[in-house]
């Protein structure tokens, strides 16, 4: 008894499952879908029909052990720090070039003013540069500047 039971809900779960779809538009030209249409509009049968689904991705089957991927992570985080401290020493040095560039320009100008330079020898007295000394002075201040300036 339990067996026909069974049998006849199985049939009408399946009968359900199958049950026809159909298409129709009403007054406002809105289209419609339903399993039982209106009965003032005409309704166009439409097959119900599974869609395919995507297939799933491959399994990696070669994927890497533990110990593989820790060192790749390892390797990775050195090279993020070896980029970040090369990356520091370049600033720190573009600094450096800017300053001495400042340094460079400002020596230049004061010996470009014209004014008397003064100097002070080993027994601390006071020496004004001569004009061969001055001149000198100013060729490798602008040594200087064409060196660290852009």
């Amino acid at each position: 008894m339990k067996s026909v039971f069974y049998l006849i809900l199985l049939s009408c779960i399946s009968l359900s499952a199958h049950a026809g779809l159909n298409k129709w538009v009403d007054e406002n030209g809105k289209v419609h879908y339903s399993d039982k249409p209106p009965s003032n509009v005409t309704a166009e049968s439409v097959r119900n029909i599974a869609g395919k689904g995507q297939e799933a991705a491959p399994a990696d089957y070669s994927s890497k052990s533990y110990s593989e991927r820790e060192a790749e992570m390892k390797k990775a985080r050195q090279e993020k720090k070896d980029a970040a401290e090369k990356s520091a020493q370049e600033a720190a040095q573009l600094q450096a070039r800017k300053r001495n560039c400042a340094a460079a320009q400002e020596n230049l100008r004061a010996l470009e003013s014209g004014a008397r330079l003064v100097t002070y020898d080993e027994n601390g007295e006071k020496r004004f540069l001569d004009d061969a000394a001055r001149e000198q002075r100013v060729n490798s201040a602008r040594e200087a500047v064409k060196n660290n300036c852009d």
